[in-house]
């Protein structure tokens, strides 16, 4: 009786290994966890930059003088820490018509540099009356 009570005492609790593999499971399974954490932050902070500088870029089109009043060539400025440029440009359409449209097609293209670094470009076309001769 007393050899099996022997035993049972000594079989009731996790052997060393049992207790370092539980621990290996659990700190690979964190691990995971922290490494989706980690990559959930950084393409939140993509997005929150990446819409700062769509923000940026709408008020300076916004912004951007009427039809007649932009002429052509190159500007820059800066808004809220957003460093911009704007490319003025006639676009050659090739196309003739024959009523002699008043309307000439002006090329913008806007670089948005955010204070982080980052660079978001967009090239847009407005119509802009010609000059009456």
């Amino acid at each position: 009786m007393c050899r099996s009570a022997d035993l049972e005492d000594a079989n009731g609790g996790f052997t060393l290994i049992e207790a370092i593999v539980a621990l290996g499971v659990m700190a690979a399974g964190l691990a995971a966890i922290g490494a989706l954490a980690y990559s959930n932050l950084r393409a939140t902070l993509h997005a929150e930059r990446h819409l700062a500088q769509i923000e940026a870029a709408r008020m300076i089109l916004t912004g951007l003088p009427g039809r007649r009043a932009l002429p052509f060539g190159r500007f820059t400025g800066s808004l809220d820490g957003h460093e911009w440029r704007i490319d003025s440009t006639a676009v050659a359409t090739g196309v003739r018509t024959a009523d002699g449209s008043a309307w000439t097609p002006q090329g913008i293209a806007l670089l948005v540099r955010s204070p982080s670094g980052g660079t978001i470009e967009i090239d847009t076309i407005r119509l802009r009356r010609q000059a009456k001769p």
